[in-house]
């Protein structure tokens, strides 16, 4: 017992220190889970385009002109989406952060997507994206709408705690005997149950019953901010060995033959022709290599298969499945869909939803449960003196 007096004061103390970031963590978390679920209704009209007949897409190189074109040569594009489906739009990355900025208003200098017509080139969007609802919902989740070394810390360190505060709170749920453990598994209310009951109840058992769920979600967490827990992650997954780095490639500048990067995309979809869609990077200089994450509709991202190019030839120089990864590797490649619950699928999701929920709910509840006891009455003082008649 006083052992877990102890337990509850560091538990009660860790609860007040991060509980307002648990909470937004968690709020945040249950949009962030189908945010590509959500986003096809909402953003339909820039996402989607009519196939005419008869028609091919045109070139990647004018409909990347039109593109910039729109944003303006003072935002360079950084990366196209190319997708498979011929009633999709293309998608135009360009973005510029500063990682000492403080605030996220100054961090993201700027972030801006154009969504463009492959069949007409038509300008659909510019959308900006710095201040878009789903991006504002991944930045206030990755690092409270401030920069990455003050929020990305406090999020992180919050993090942390929870796991500390996750493991603490079982040891305060786990029963001491059959008649505690009735309590513990399902809600025994009553009509006249007490608000406080129930609140503590709601504490204990939910907590119960998403902890392991909750456990994973924060541990890959740890996965995406730390790259010391990554690379520990990927060695206990390669049997105690390190991850072998892809080799360094380069363009070949003395190329006399250029090939347009419709050739690049021609051969990426012929290699992943399950429906992908390829995110390509836009090479900044003659040396570079374009990059190509093909990824598989409807699929998990750890389907991906990950490849570069000779930009100038085309020439395929390395590519990368998840079929050809080490043990540690595919822990690192699934971590993502472990983390929004996709590695299971739709009831992954769900899942990982109400445990977010949850997450959200347990500072509130648990703050509740500190008041009360903090504020608890105490009973009246009853003088130990005998009456006067009694004396007499």
């Amino acid at each position: 017992m006083p052992l877990k007096k102890t337990i509850l004061k560091i538990h009660s103390w860790l609860g007040l220190l991060s509980g307002l970031v648990v909470f937004i963590l968690g709020i945040t978390g249950c949009i962030y889970v189908f945010m590509e679920e959500i986003k096809p209704v909402v953003y339909h009209q820039r996402l989607f385009v009519e196939v005419p007949e008869n028609k091919q897409r045109l070139p990647i190189a004018v409909i990347t002109a039109k593109a910039q074109e729109a944003v303006g040569i003072t935002y360079p594009l950084q990366l196209a989406e190319v997708p498979q489906a011929a009633n999709r739009s293309f998608m135009f990355r360009a973005v510029k952060t500063n990682p000492d900025a403080l605030l996220y208003a100054t961090y993201m200098e700027y972030f801006y997507r154009v969504y463009v017509n492959p069949y007409t080139g038509e300008i659909l969007k510019v959308e900006n994206t710095k201040w878009e609802f789903f991006n504002t919902i991944v930045n206030l989740h990755i690092n409270l709408l401030l920069g990455p070394k003050i929020g990305g810390t406090i999020v992180n360190w919050s993090v942390i705690i929870f796991i500390v505060m996750l493991v603490s709170g079982i040891i305060l749920w786990w029963p001491a005997g059959k008649a505690a453990a009735k309590q513990r598994f399902r809600f025994r209310w009553k009509k006249d149950t007490k608000w406080k009951r129930k609140n503590y109840d709601l504490h204990n058992i939910l907590g119960f019953y998403a902890m392991l769920i909750l456990l994973v979600i924060a541990l890959t967490g740890l996965v995406i901010s730390y790259p010391w827990f990554s690379n520990a992650v990927q060695w206990l997954g390669n049997g105690g060995k390190k991850t072998t780095p892809p080799p360094a490639v380069f363009a070949d500048t003395t190329a006399t033959q250029i090939l347009p990067l419709d050739h690049i995309i021609t051969n990426a979809n012929n290699r992943v022709p399950q429906g992908s869609t390829l995110l390509i990077t836009l090479p900044k200089d003659k040396n570079a290599v374009v990059s190509v994450f093909a990824r598989r509709d409807g699929k998990p991202l750890y389907h991906a298969t990950r490849m570069k190019y000779d930009q100038h030839t085309a020439t395929p120089l390395w590519s990368r499945s998840f079929a050809d990864m080490t043990g540690g590797e595919r822990l690192q490649a699934m971590n993502y869909d472990i983390h929004v619950g996709a590695v299971m699928g739709l009831p992954g999701k769900i899942l990982a939803f109400l445990a977010s929920l949850i997450a959200a709910s347990l500072p509130v509840t648990g703050f509740y449960i500190w008041w009360g006891r903090k504020n608890k009455k105490k009973p009246a003082y009853k003088s130990r003196t005998m009456p006067q008649q009694q004396r007499a």
